[in-house]
């Protein structure tokens, strides 16, 4: 490194005083830069929370004929972190052929509904609604 002042060489202990005098000003250098992309990409890759079904709702699901796939599962759960995202804590997650009650906090379904029965039914307790 060159001493602009004097057009000296500086020796290589300053080099170094001068190196870590300029990294806070460049973003805190290379290490918290890498330690915040870390961070992002843990949190991307962070795995969704599961869905899981109350024993009312498999009983429920089973009555009504309500096939649960994976794909479905999937569904709700991307649902429920939307929801979740929003601040939600019950939602109903629907299609034009089925619903479900969540409860977000504990990523449980708690009754699962047919087009059917939801003509009539009036859904209360709940602070939000996702479409599937």
């Amino acid at each position: 490194m060159i001493d602009r002042v004097s057009q000296r060489a500086l020796p290589l202990q300053d080099q170094q005083v001068q190196r870590q005098k300029a990294a806070p000003a460049q973003g805190g250098g290379f290490g918290a830069v890498l330690q915040q992309e870390l961070a992002g990409a843990a949190a991307q890759s962070a795995p969704q929370p599961a869905v899981a079904f109350s024993k009312h709702a498999m009983v429920r699901a089973e009555e009504r004929g309500i096939e649960i796939t994976p794909g479905l599962m999937d569904q709700l759960r991307g649902s429920m972190v939307r929801a979740q995202a929003k601040g939600a804590t019950n939602i109903l997650a629907m299609d034009a052929e089925k619903a479900f009650i969540i409860n977000v906090p504990h990523a449980k379904v708690i009754t699962a509904i047919t087009q059917d029965e939801m003509k009539e039914n009036v859904f209360t307790n709940i602070d939000g609604a996702v479409f599937l």
